[in-house]
């Protein structure tokens, strides 16, 4: 039996002596099983910087924003980029909400932390000196680190936090959660007037008890150590984690059967087949016409030889999960079953057209301009992927299709990764489907973490073979990605004086063995692709043996001649 996550929360926030409570607390709880699953608990504690005029504010925004935002992100999104853009919005709105006082004390500030429980993992952000600590095994860990200067003979400044800087540099960790894990949110009204050895005692006095006493009682200790600020606290405590048996996982994923191998006319669920689009040893496609709509759709079909693999089933069922979010001209759309399913299989819309691999074949010269207008469209749907926290993996000519009237879209989503989805643990091994080797960067082989410049990589081989016929780095450079030998991969210069050589520097650029020496964001190759980058407007003369080998060597030889000819007038003269 699968049990879900679940967490016992309590608080405590006071305004102290103080004349006013410049500190937020604030925590939620999904209350929808697939929200819980895709986004987690979240609690979430702010203080006002109190030389702030509007503190109170300042924390009130940091800690309902970040709650009502988060929920709100897409549940493709990991838990790390969630957070972090939406610290970086409500930073962004504070700090620009002070740039209309010149006096900085008018405006807002406050520290900021938050844990995350997601799965089985807690997410810890925290901006300035709130405290966030972990008991566990009758011990009290602190999880972030305060963000104090410390100034010779004064006084400690708090050296970050929210709304004082355009940019926000945010301390991100994570932890794998046990059952019973305590966590304990405090402001510095809390944990700079008890001491570690104070607070871990109160837990272990109440940690079968009440939490919302272990707070009361930390509050009480504080005030009486004559606290001079707000005095706030949180506690959650884990009580289950979600887990699953292998079993029951294969149970779920196998719940609709593979359809059989289907013939011209069988009818599937209302769809009618038309013929056989393509076979391979992972699925199949068919073309098919829906009895409701007379619309032409495809439908792809899971191959009966991965019947028994979770992993295979797993992913399979995601690509649908894939299709189902992503909304752009420039990816294949995939269509909303509205009729019962008995079978394992997905909906697509149909596209007449070529594959660009075909494409290629029809145009081997093709002229800049066609080379930039397909470019920017890969780009687009790649961009789709990517603002989704997804990686598509497998780009590549046989994965993009060019309608009749120049429309490019991408098509295929079998080895797309998911951040949100990886966040979320599973009985399953979970294996990287590998794009196609030929197009693949070198990082996926080497079980280096892949990034959106490994999509980029892929893209650069696409369009230096769109212009040449050829890869940069030969059939199979696969065999040569090993730590070693990648840095001696030769990248193969473009030779054609119809190409200008500041293209061929933005692809070698494009597709460097290195991922940190590529191009950081899509859009910064497409503007090398359209004008000059001034780093590259310094032509490097390309060596003789690069640029032509023949000629290389006939010179060497002729060379060679000249000297036995000087070398025998020398010793006959």
């Amino acid at each position: 039996m699968s049990s879900k996550l679940t967490a016992t929360i309590a608080c405590y926030s006071n305004k102290g002596i103080k004349a006013e409570n410049q500190d937020a607390v604030g925590h939620f709880v999904p209350k929808n099983t697939a929200m819980l699953n895709s986004k987690g608990i979240a609690c979430t504690l702010a203080d006002g910087v109190s030389t702030s005029e509007r503190a109170k504010e300042a924390s009130q925004a940091c800690v309902t924003g970040f709650l009502s935002d988060y929920f709100s992100t897409p549940d493709s999104w990991s838990v790390k980029n969630s957070g972090a853009k939406v610290l970086s919005a409500i930073n962004t709105w504070i700090f620009g909400q002070n740039s209309q006082f010149r006096d900085s004390a008018k405006g807002m500030a406050s520290t900021f932390a938050a844990i995350i429980v997601k799965s089985t993992t807690a997410h810890i952000f925290h901006v300035g000196d709130t405290r966030i600590y972990l008991w566990r095994d009758n011990q009290l860990e602190q999880l972030t680190e305060d963000h104090r200067i410390h100034m010779p003979g004064e006084k400690e400044y708090l050296g970050r936090a929210m709304g004082i800087d355009y940019r926000l540099d945010v301390d991100y960790k994570s932890i794998s959660v046990q059952v019973g894990d305590l966590f304990l949110l405090a402001t510095d009204g809390v944990h700079d007037y008890i001491n570690d050895a104070a607070i871990s005692s109160i837990i272990k006095e109440n940690i079968h008890g009440d939490l919302e006493a272990i707070c009361s009682q930390i509050a009480k200790r504080a005030l009486d150590q004559k606290s001079l600020d707000n005095i706030s606290c949180q506690i959650m405590r884990i009580e289950s984690l979600p887990a699953q048996d292998a079993n029951e996982v294969v149970s779920q994923l196998t719940e609709l059967p593979f359809p059989p191998a289907l013939r011209e006319d069988a009818i599937l669920d209302g769809y009618r087949i038309t013929r056989l689009v393509h076979d391979s040893s992972t699925s199949q496609l068919y073309q098919a016409i829906d009895k409701d709509t007379n619309d032409i759709v495809v439908i792809k079909t899971p191959s009966v030889s991965f019947e028994d693999d979770p992993a295979y089933l797993e992913h399979f069922q995601l690509e649908e999960w894939v299709g189902r979010r992503i909304d752009s001209p420039h990816v294949i759309r995939t269509i909303e079953q509205k009729r019962p399913r008995q079978f394992l299989y997905y909906v697509m819309e149909y596209i007449e057209g070529k594959t660009l691999e075909q494409w290629m074949h029809d145009n081997p010269k093709p002229r800049l301009t066609q080379m930039r207008d397909i470019v920017s469209q890969i780009i687009k749907g790649l961009r789709a992927f990517h603002r989704l926290d997804m990686l598509h993996q497998d780009l590549k000519p046989g994965n993009i299709m060019i309608t009749a009237d120049g429309l490019v879209k991408i098509v295929d989503f079998g080895s797309t990764k998911i951040a949100g989805i990886a966040d979320i643990s599973t009985p399953i091994e979970r294996n990287e489907l590998l794009g196609t080797k030929n197009y693949t960067a070198p990082e996926y082989l080497l079980g280096q973490p892949s990034t959106n410049r490994s999509d980029i990589f892929s893209l650069g081989i696409i369009i230096y073979e769109m212009l040449t016929g050829k890869r940069p780095y030969g059939d199979d450079p696969s065999k040569h990605y090993t730590e070693r030998n990648l840095k001696r991969l030769k990248y193969t210069p473009i030779i054609d004086d119809s190409i200008p050589h500041w293209i061929d520097k933005a692809l070698r650029k494009a597709v460097n063995p290195q991922p940190e020496q590529r191009h950081g964001k899509l859009s910064e190759l497409e503007v090398d692709l359209k004008k000059p980058n001034p780093a590259f407007l310094h032509e490097n003369k390309t060596p003789l043996i690069e640029r032509n080998p023949v000629v290389f060597w006939k010179a060497i030889a002729l060379l060679a001649v000249v000297g036995d000819f000087v070398l025998l007038y020398l010793l006959n003269k």
